[in-house]
């Protein structure tokens, strides 16, 4: 009997990963689409979007999809199977207590559990398995057998994963977009946004050190800069062109004396010449601002202009950010 349930199970695995499909992407804009329409089984990654910093990986039961961010930037989403009734995912934040790319259950029946990421030493998980659209686990989160080795090799032990939302339920709160919900400690992320008559705000000893992200959000004409994953800026903006393309660009340092960005997404084969984003995408953001940008980075930052949300919104559309912050 043992014999034939592992059986099944690995057939089941099988069968899962032979229907999922993944799609690792370079260009910003291909990533945003595929995001957006994934079916059960299906993921995307996108680690251009940012190439270093702090991982926080936010699975949403209410939407059966997982959402890992970078520095507080979005790099990859997938679809995902939680606990079934009886067995329902707890809720909450966790860390990363265990990592085992060839773990087997010791409560069923020593079935495969590929790349396990433990979560809570009742058996919780994040691990390769059967992704039949709605929730079917033990418990454990269910990821695509292709994401979850890639999953495993980007996150670290002490690592954050917050699960929230209820399976069956609609979510009360927005989906997550292209800024984290929440900090890398787990707790909610500050969004505090600028008061009336409030051109900027610059906070450096927020976090002192580490890799560096821009976000540029063309429809609020917002720049909020982002280190180590924690907000330390924001600034209006005002940016002529509003077309909807998405690019990332990555700082490579001064060129012929001047700081200079490199494209990312760039065909293969083709090398793009060094650019300046702030004139290239037409934005005009304070000169106090900018300058103590410039002052803090090193080559590896990114910049995401974009013209996802990083405001609340009232229309009825979805926001880009959850909401982790006063409405004023």
């Amino acid at each position: 009997m043992k014999k034939s349930r592992l059986l099944f199970a690995a057939l089941g695995l099988l069968a899962a990963s032979a229907h999922s499909q993944g799609y690792t992407v370079s260009s910003p804009i291909e990533f945003a689409r595929k995001a957006a329409t994934l079916k059960p089984g299906q993921w995307v990654w996108a680690p251009e979007v940012s190439p270093n910093g702090p991982v926080l990986v936010y699975a949403d039961l209410s939407r059966q999809i997982a959402t890992v961010y970078r520095n507080g930037v979005r790099i990859a989403v997938t679809t995902i199977s939680s606990g079934k009734p009886g067995h329902e995912t707890p809720t909450g934040v966790f860390t990363i207590l265990e990592k085992d790319a060839k773990h087997h259950s010791s409560t069923y029946n020593n079935a495969a559990m590929p790349y396990q990421q433990r979560l809570t030493w009742g058996g919780v998980a994040l691990h390769a398995g059967g992704l039949p659209g709605y929730p079917e686990s033990h418990g454990c989160v269910h990821l695509p057998f292709e994401f979850s080795k890639r999953l495993f090799a980007t996150t670290s032990m002490g690592g954050t994963v917050i699960v929230g939302g209820a399976a069956g339920e609609v979510s009360t709160e927005p989906e997550a977009g292209v800024l984290a919900p929440h900090m890398p400690s787990g707790a909610r992320a500050e969004r505090r946004l600028l008061a009336d008559g409030e051109t900027f705000r610059w906070q450096p000893h927020l976090s002192p050190s580490g890799p560096v992200s821009i976000i540029v959000s063309r429809l609020d004409k917002r720049v909020i800069v982002l280190r180590n994953g924690i907000e330390i800026g924001r600034s209006r903006a005002e940016i002529a062109d509003q077309k909807s393309d998405i690019h990332v660009y990555t700082y490579i340092g001064e060129v012929g004396g001047e700081r200079r960005w490199m494209v990312a997404g760039v065909a293969r084969g083709q090398a793009a010449p060094p650019v300046k984003p702030w004139l290239a995408e037409g934005i005009d953001i304070p000169p106090a601002f900018l300058a103590n940008v410039r002052s803090i980075l090193t080559p590896g930052a990114s910049m995401l202009v974009t013209r996802s949300r990083v405001l609340p919104s009232t229309s009825g559309r979805q926001m880009t950010v959850l909401d982790s912050g006063p409405r004023a």
